[in-house]
């Protein structure tokens, strides 16, 4: 039971210096992603949803920590789409009860596993399938791929240009 608890005690954590550069190049790869995808929910869908909250976790993943896994195009685009359907899925035959959520992100967690396509915020798209109200309910099975897909696949084009501009970076890593 010892050597359990003592699991739990972590280690010292210790702050290196902050590299402004770096933080610069991932705020602007933030705005002008999020930025993209906003204009286009204005200018173009203006009747669609595209803009979820999904979205500000996987522009923290490609633009603050663009060599992650968990950020490679791959894993953003499969692992938002798939945790999405599954989202989907358990709202269609549970409706927007504890049982849906819990299913929707426990079964997004597991697919993407087993298909290496881990990307936490794809576990919030399945949530926000369930629980995301009646303008993502409305949506239905369009809902992976508009606002998932689209808006995934545009935070990715902006994260290839902006992340290379820097010479200290390289993205993607892998496809």
């Amino acid at each position: 039971m010892k050597t359990y608890f003592s699991k739990m005690r972590g280690a010292r954590y210790r702050r290196g210096d902050l590299d402004w550069r770096d933080a610069g190049w991932s705020w602007l790869g933030a705005f002008a992603g999020m930025s993209a995808v906003a204009w286009l929910s204005e200018q173009w869908l203006a009747l669609h949803l595209l803009v979820v909250g999904s979205f500000g976790a996987t522009s923290v993943l490609i633009y603050a920590a663009p060599a992650s896994p968990f950020a490679q195009p791959r894993n953003v685009v499969l692992g938002s789409m798939l945790s999405a359907l599954i989202g989907v899925a358990c709202f269609q035959w549970l409706g927007a009860t504890a049982l849906a959520v819990a299913l929707a992100v426990s079964l997004s967690v597991l697919a993407m596993q087993l298909t290496e396509t881990v990307h936490p915020p794809g576990a919030a798209s399945a949530l926000i399938a369930v629980i995301g109200g009646p303008e993502v309910h409305a949506l239905g099975w369009w809902f992976p791929l508009v606002p998932i897909g689209l808006g995934c696949t545009l935070m990715l084009l902006v994260a290839i240009l902006v992340n290379n501009l820097a010479r200290h970076r390289r993205y993607p890593r892998h496809w």
